[in-house]
């Protein structure tokens, strides 16, 4: 778990995940918040079962790297989006991440900081060496968030944007 000062950012575990996918408010209620209605998409869902959870559940794999990190706002008592890594750094030392913030906490700068704490860890982390991030380029509100994190803006193909960060 790592933290902001509005933000807690927490790792989920195995079960933790199959509560999250169940979207019956059990997971809020571990963790003694407020329902949050979250809008789970196919294609996280299709990343859950066949990816995440997979890798969660193999001990050989850092779950940090693989696992789904909720972001809960201190203030609201609420889970307000989550970030993820999308596997452990490669060999050149290269991570990436993903995001999303729930429809009715956008526009608040939740993902904004909880980007840059996430990216904080990441650089005490002594494998990782840069963050790399792909959004579409219809999704200004998704890649205003790594312009002001400090993320370049590499390249292009079709209609995705390709970002990163060197931290060391």
């Amino acid at each position: 778990m790592i933290e902001t000062e509005r933000l807690i950012l927490k790792p989920l575990t195995h079960n933790q995940l199959l509560k999250y996918i169940k979207d019956d408010h059990s997971l809020e209620k571990e963790f003694d918040l407020l329902p949050t209605k979250k809008n789970i998409s196919p294609s996280l869902h299709d990343a859950l079962e066949q990816t995440i959870l997979p890798n969660v559940f193999d001990k050989d794999k850092d779950y940090l790297y693989h696992t789904l990190w909720t972001i809960i706002s201190k203030p609201d008592h609420r889970m307000v989006g989550d970030i993820c890594f999308v596997g452990e750094p490669d060999p050149n030392g290269e991570i990436e991440i993903g995001y999303g913030t729930y429809e009715e906490f956008r526009g608040q700068g939740f993902m904004t900081e909880a980007v840059a704490r996430i990216i904080e860890w990441a650089k005490e982390q002594p494998k990782v060496k840069s963050v790399f991030a792909a959004t579409t380029k219809d999704n200004v509100a998704s890649y205003s968030i790594l312009e002001k994190n400090n993320f370049i803006h590499i390249g292009e193909v079709d209609d995705m944007l390709s970002w990163k960060i060197e931290l060391k």
